[in-house]
């Protein structure tokens, strides 16, 4: 069986996979204190390096990168890990029960939590640099093509035997994935304000309204469309802000026209306690109708700088 098992990793393609020993105390990667203190100091620096310069202009882009690199170091751990966690699976289909097969399950699992430690670490310093990054320039931070997972709340070092490591592995993935918690759904499109007061004023709403309805469902989860230019920013970052967990759903282009309308739908299908409408197009006002029909209650802020309109209708605050 032992041979098979080495016949059969042969086979696979596992370029670039190295992972070190498992670490034998959380001494091994930096503290907290010692992590917000540095990164505070280099984006200080980086920015006061720019400021009053050409490059100026591209202070948010520079931002953003300085996150995208831990945020990019946290994913290749991850897909170590996956790989790491593959082996684990694959030594279990074969066991024999000898010595010399137990010995080599545990290392697997030794080198897997080697690499979930240093991921969860790296993941650490994302969210300090995410945060230093919602403090400079007011907007929550978010990858180009992918997740911002965050599987801190599932750390899996303590465990020791084979199929127990799978378990939590998976459990922890769904849990980075899909945030317990209440789902509540917010929308809106993209508005053009006349004054910087107004705009002041409607996102001074949009807070409100959340701060709200997070009084109301304190275990909240905010599910949006991740539009980086419309009220979701402003959504987004106050979710942030406040430690809400988040879910965005983005438009699948391929569906065209219908791609709003899927994307409510989705949203629609997590049973959501509220949904928060401030202004939109004409798929918002088809998620309004279609989750009043659901029985959900809609919190309308569709008047004017998002507030209450006048006309209200059964089931709407």
């Amino acid at each position: 069986m032992h041979t098979s098992f080495v016949d059969q990793l042969a086979g696979l393609d596992l370029a670039g996979f190295s992972i070190g020993p498992a670490p034998v105390s959380t001494s091994d990667f930096p503290v907290r204190e010692a992590v917000i203190q540095t990164l505070e100091a280099v984006w200080s620096d980086l920015f006061a390096m720019v400021s009053g310069t050409a490059l100026e202009a591209d202070a948010e882009d520079l931002g953003w990168a300085f996150v995208n690199i831990f945020h990019r170091s946290a994913e290749r751990k991850s897909t170590a890990v996956d790989r790491a966690t593959d082996e684990v699976r694959a030594l279990i289909s074969t066991a024999d029960g000898s010595e010399v097969h137990t010995h080599e399950l545990e290392t697997q699992v030794e080198r897997a939590q080697c690499a979930e430690s240093a991921m969860l670490a790296l993941e650490e310093m994302r969210e300090v640099a995410a945060a230093l990054y919602i403090n400079e320039f007011g907007s929550s931070w978010k990858p180009v093509s992918s997740s911002r997972f965050n599987h801190s709340v599932m750390l899996t070092s303590a465990l020791v035997e084979g199929r127990d490591f799978l378990r939590a592995r998976a459990e922890a993935k769904r849990r980075a994935a899909v945030p317990e918690g209440t789902p509540v759904v917010f929308a809106g499109g993209r508005t053009r304000h006349a004054t910087e007061d107004d705009a002041l004023t409607f996102g001074n709403n949009v807070w409100a309204t959340l701060d709200k309805v997070r009084d109301r469902v304190p275990d909240m989860v905010l599910i949006h469309g991740g539009d980086t230019k419309g009220v979701d920013r402003l959504a987004s970052s106050w979710a942030e802000r406040r430690g809400i967990p988040q879910v965005t759903f983005s438009l699948d282009m391929r569906l065209g026209a219908r791609a709003g309308f899927k994307r409510n739908e989705r949203m629609l299908s997590l049973d959501p306690r509220y949904v928060i409408a401030f202004p939109g197009n004409g798929v918002l006002e088809r998620l309004v109708i279609e989750a009043k029909t659901r029985r959900i209650t809609v919190v309308d802020r569709r008047g004017p700088l998002g507030t209450n309109p006048k006309s209200t209708s059964a089931g709407t605050d």
